[in-house]
């Protein structure tokens, strides 16, 4: 009997694996694509909020809490410059920037977004910008992904 009842479980398990798999893995696949869209759309918005002077992107991607630090060190003079920002700042940096393109902003200037990590609830994104590296963390909050945070530094100097 035994023997019989693994035989019926070697059958089942499978089958159940199979089940589940066919079921569940093209939603989650879909799932995980929607949201790897949804956080590179939200990268873009703030890159391209302060590309086109246009700080509606900053609010549709950026929480209300967010927290950015710029980190700049000064090689030969032994210090390093931390520089906070929060969101009314950075929305009042998007409607200023590149207003009437200052910055000669141009369709090849850089906007790379890397999705460095991304679980259902939060992700982590490296974005590379005209005005150097910025890393992002963004929440999924009711549905919706929005950068909180973000840690960014100029370009590094080349040797």
């Amino acid at each position: 009997m035994s023997l019989n009842l693994r035989s019926q479980w070697a059958l089942l398990v499978p089958a159940i694996m199979l089940l589940l798999a066919v079921h569940v893995s093209p939603s989650t696949a879909q799932d995980r694509a929607a949201d790897e869209a949804a956080v590179r759309a939200a990268a873009m918005d703030y890159v391209e909020a302060l590309y086109e002077a246009n700080p509606d992107r900053i609010a549709r991607s950026v929480r209300a809490d967010l927290a950015k630090v710029g980190v700049m060190n000064r090689p030969g003079a032994g210090s390093t410059r931390f520089i906070p920002m929060d969101y009314a700042q950075l929305h009042q940096l998007a409607a200023a920037w590149n207003r009437d393109n200052k910055q000669g902003i141009t369709k090849e200037t850089v906007r790379k977004v890397d999705v460095l990590d991304l679980l259902d609830s939060t992700a982590s994104v490296k974005l590379t910008a005209q005005w150097g590296i910025d890393y992002m963390h963004l929440a999924k909050v009711d549905g919706t992904w929005k950068i909180m945070n973000v840690l960014w530094q100029p370009h590094p100097r080349t040797p």
